[in-house]
């Protein structure tokens, strides 16, 4: 049944509820119940994509190095300074020196990778003429800022000896803000559009602090006295569960979209994250108090295998942005949780 509507230019004949409207869905479900019932349709379901393939947006032109290094040392300043604290409180100075070492360490040379890649030094310094704590890259500048000298002081009057005092409240510091060093990298990364990171951003956090933690307890096991590595032993077995747990979790979740992490460059460096990781931790918990080789070989397995799934969240990241399909995917998944 049509009906007539007379407007300025004339009049016209409507079918109410026959328009077409753009960017409709009963379209799409008609389309799936009619293969649901196993009838022969004619016309394809449509592929998205984009102009030619070519991407969507732009790729991180970061050099893995340089940005991938500066997330690995940031995790492992961050673990150390809380197992710093740990070893100190239950008496274990040597653990607790070497942690202090390797957190100033890595955090001074996460610091120069980072200012490495901006490309001068001045860039670094800009940062800090803004206090906006709605800004990751904002935020985590001054959690570098705060964090770095309480880190040397820490390290300093512990191989000194001198100011005590001093040296217990920067270590007590360092032990809150090393979660925040930790973990406010997986929150600058997830707040940009690349696919992998931005879907993933309820699981990096905790991805990053457990390979914090286990690359911490790497460090301690590669370096301090056997008798000493009970807290680093326990750290390794936490970690390695958070994370190994949170990027399960987060391939569950996301799909097709987790498809980087399965395939290709960064796919490969997961796969080997998750041996390494795992190995470490279970030697970590078995073998790694009765000997110096063993806990040695329990702690560098567990620094490569953080350094790996850093690399591997890097490239993964890198691949996702690349790719038309999982822009695409992932604006798709968005609209139709949206309408749901």
């Amino acid at each position: 049944m049509s009906e007539a509507k007379v407007t300025e230019e004339g009049s016209r004949n409507e079918r109410p509820g026959r328009e077409a409207v753009p960017g409709a869905k009963g379209g799409r479900e008609r389309l799936r119940r009619r293969r649901r019932r196993g009838e022969q349709v004619v016309v394809p379901e449509a592929e998205f994509g984009s102009y030619y393939g070519r991407p969507i947006i732009k790729a991180p032109t970061w050099a893995a190095r340089d940005i991938a290094g500066y997330l690995f040392l940031g995790g492992l300043a961050g673990g150390s300074s809380a197992l710093a604290a740990g070893a100190e409180f239950t008496g274990r100075r040597a653990l607790a020196r070497t942690a202090k070492i390797g957190g100033l360490g890595a955090i001074a040379l996460s610091t120069a990778l980072l200012i490495h890649d901006l490309g001068r030094p001045a860039r670094f310094l800009n940062m800090l003429r803004v206090f906006k704590p709605s800004s990751p890259m904002s935020m985590g500048s001054w959690i570098l800022m705060t964090y770095g000298p309480a880190a040397g002081i820490a390290a300093v009057t512990d191989v000194t000896g001198l100011f005590p005092r001093a040296g217990r409240a920067a270590t007590g510091w360092t032990a809150l803000s090393g979660v925040a060093v930790a973990s406010y990298t997986a929150v600058l990364i997830s707040d940009t559009a690349v696919p992998a990171w931005h879907e993933a951003h309820r699981e990096m956090p905790f991805v990053f602090v457990g390979s914090g933690a286990a690359a911490a307890a790497g460090l301690g096991l590669l370096a301090a006295p056997v008798r000493e590595t009970v807290p680093a032993r326990a750290a390794a077995v936490f970690g390695a569960v958070l994370e190994q747990a949170a990027v399960r979790r987060a391939r569950r979740r996301l799909g097709p979209l987790a498809e980087p992490y399965r395939e290709g460059r960064g796919g490969r460096l997961m796969r080997v994250s998750g041996l390494l990781t795992v190995a470490g931790a279970v030697g970590a918990a078995t073998v790694a108090g009765r000997s110096r080789r063993a806990a040695a070989l329990c702690g560098a397995a567990l620094l490569a295998g953080s350094a790996c799934t850093r690399f591997g969240v890097f490239e993964a990241g890198r691949a996702s942005a690349a790719d038309p399909h999982y822009t695409v995917l992932a604006q798709r998944g968005r609209r139709e949780s949206e309408e749901r």
